[in-house]
């Protein structure tokens, strides 16, 4: 009978901001979180990913290497990021020269179970539940569909 290698989910080399609260089980590993962010249980984000200040990350979600994410965020259940596009036919297999980053702008909204490929969003924008983002979105507005196709122009917030 063989026995498998196990390894440990957890929080290791991570850089938090003040006032951020975790709910456990989560498996953060060298990457960065902003003060005031609130990150649910089953959520991974990993090494070279960033997340701002006063962000919502819900259950679930997957925030990959080279992901970038403004202030004031709310990331829905599963949501998941994808840096690698297998542009050469198949997984890079670890190599980072084939991976490509996320920019998330500062108030964007992505709703459950959305995925988002490498592409910059830009503020202000609600990216629907389910939806797939395949290019960048360019104006706030509101985002859905598989790819993901403006619905709507949105004005963007006045900051405070």
């Amino acid at each position: 009978m063989n026995t498998p290698t196990f390894a440990d989910a957890g929080i290791r080399d991570v850089v938090f901001g003040a006032d951020v609260r975790i709910v456990r089980p989560v498996n953060l590993y060298g990457c960065r979180i902003g003060d005031g962010t609130f990150v649910g249980p089953f959520v991974e984000i990993q090494r070279g990913a960033t997340v701002g200040k006063r962000c919502k990350i819900q259950s679930h979600a997957f925030i990959c290497d080279l992901v970038t994410i403004g202030d004031d965020c709310f990331i829905g259940h599963g949501v998941m990021f994808v840096n690698d596009t297998f542009a050469s036919g198949g997984p890079a297999g670890g190599d980072r020269t084939k991976w490509r980053s996320t920019s998330i702008g500062d108030r964007v909204s992505i709703g459950s179970n959305a995925t988002i490929l490498p592409v910059k969003i830009a503020a202000g924008a609600v990216i629907g539940a389910g939806a797939v983002v395949t290019r960048d979105v360019q104006v706030a507005g509101i985002y859905a569909g598989n790819p993901a196709r403006l619905i709507r122009p949105l004005p963007l917030p006045r900051e405070s």
